[in-house]
Parts: C-alpha cells; structure tokens; sequence
C-alpha cells in the first residue's frame, strides 16, 4: 500500500516566487529517489505565498531515506524562504 506525504510551506515575505523555483528545482530529485511514486507542487489560489507538495510512495521509509537525496545546500537555502516551519504529514486511504 503507497503513503502519501503532504508538505505545506509558506513563502517569507517577497520570496514567493523564489520558494516556487526552489521548490521546483527538488521535484527532479523527489521523483528520481527510491520509492518514490509521483510529486507534484501546487501553488495555493487564495494565498499565493502557501505551497503544497503531494509526494507519493512505496512506503514513508522511502519517504525519510529520500531526504539524503537534496544537497544539503539545498536544505540550507530554503530557510530564508520560508515565512514559517514547513509541515507534513503521511496518509493512506481507508
């Protein structure tokens, strides 16, 4: 059975469009880790500073092994672009 993790972000004030491109720039390395179903970002209507990533995959051990996969620069330059901490959380259906 696939897990789903849903992550949400919030852009810091004036780095909503540089958020999104960061965001875009990882989906290649998500989708290209092990275990890894499918991602896909979606930019929020209401509130273009909140972004949501659905990432689906074999298992959330997959999902947690993935996290070495992103340089850790990576890691290190999304924190001026965030308004917040990102949160997440994993779902299965019924």
């Amino acid at each position: 059975m696939s897990v789903v993790r849903l992550g949400e972000m919030q852009a810091a004030e004036g780095k909503t469009d540089e958020l999104g491109d960061f965001l875009l720039s990882i989906v290649p390395i998500i989708t290209g880790s092990e275990g890894c179903v499918s991602c896909q970002l979606l930019h929020n209507q209401d509130d273009p500073t909140k972004f949501v990533m659905i990432e689906v995959w074999e298992s959330a051990e997959f999902h947690q092994a993935s996290v070495k996969n992103i340089p850790p620069e990576k890691l290190t330059a999304i924190r001026p672009l965030l308004g917040g901490p990102p949160s997440g959380s994993y779902y299965t259906d019924e």
